[in-house]
């Protein structure tokens, strides 16, 4: 009887508990990595981002705050290839997870399941900020969004068997509307194709492949570098003639460069969403990619 009474007790427990006590945590280094974990896991999962919108993800204090998130997390998602080496390593020492390391299921790296641009031949740190996998800024690209998706879900049921068949149907509703959502977007973008740019940060490079537009120069002068007066005045004569129709920066690049280059150009300046959250109106994957299309779109006119 007593047995009985404390099991049925341990049901009232559970059952008064908030939804997110019961769900799995997942940590997500970026925005971009949370939203997907939000489509696949639905109210099995309760995801936190260590970084928002408006943040540069190369620049990110390891506060108490954040190491205490990561160490309570199940499951780790981060874009990887060295994006994060200013501060994930730190997470990973003093937080002491032993569910989300390398090598463990708790943990995983996005870019080690997409095809990545820039791979230098070799390191020269001389020339600035470099990746050894490659550029790392791959979720301008929804191809690879779609890639990363059902590697999401398996390393989901991984840790939580009960939730496979939740977590494979839901990558599966989210693939469909993802693929349908890919072809309106690469229809919508056909008078891109083509389209001289310039960036800020070399960020936009596997946008630029997916779309098919030249990316004919950097306000950088080195990838990670801000860029200086002298650079600016020789960008401004290489550039002087070409056809190129915008600049393109993230909403936490400063504007002085782009401004003080369109000033002088006419080449208008615009901030494309590099995540979700980044921009106004890009509340989720498929509002960024919206967003980013229409402005790329109005810039092509």
């Amino acid at each position: 009887m007593a047995q009985k009474l404390l099991y049925c007790l341990g049901l009232l427990w559970l059952a008064l508990l908030p939804a997110e006590a019961l769900a799995l945590r997942v940590f997500a280094c970026e925005p971009e990595w949370a939203a997907l974990a939000r489509e696949v896991g639905g109210d099995r999962v309760d995801v936190y981002s260590a970084v928002t919108g408006l943040q540069d993800v190369h620049v990110v204090q390891a506060r108490p705050s954040l190491i205490a998130r990561y160490r309570r997390a199940d499951l780790v998602i981060c874009t990887g290839a060295d994006l994060e080496s200013g501060w994930l390593p730190l997470l990973l020492r003093q937080g002491a997870n032993p569910r989300a390391q390398p090598g463990k299921p708790g943990f995983l790296e996005a870019a080690r399941h997409v095809r990545m641009l820039e791979k230098p031949a070799s390191l020269d740190r001389a020339r600035g900020e470099l990746h050894a996998m490659g550029n790392p800024h791959i979720q301008t690209a929804p191809g690879n969004i779609a890639a990363v998706a059902p590697v999401l879900a398996e390393r989901l049921a991984l840790i939580d068997p009960e939730g496979r068949a939740h977590y494979e149907a839901a990558a599966n509703d989210f693939l469909r509307r993802w693929e349908a959502a890919i072809g309106d977007w690469e229809a919508r973008a056909a008078p891109v194709r083509g389209m001289a740019i310039i960036t800020h940060h070399r960020s936009w490079v596997y946008l630029v492949d997916w779309l098919q537009m030249r990316e004919v120069a950097s306000l950088e002068p080195k990838p990670g570098i801000e860029p200086s007066a002298s650079h600016l005045a020789a960008l401004l004569e290489e550039v002087r003639g070409e056809d190129v129709r915008l600049i393109v920066r993230s909403a936490y690049q400063g504007a002085r460069a782009s401004e003080w280059l369109s000033e002088r150009t006419g080449i208008p300046p615009v901030v494309l969403p590099h995540t979700v959250g980044s921009v106004e109106g890009a509340a989720d994957l498929f509002s960024m990619f919206d967003v980013m299309i229409d402005r790329l779109v109005e810039a092509a006119r």
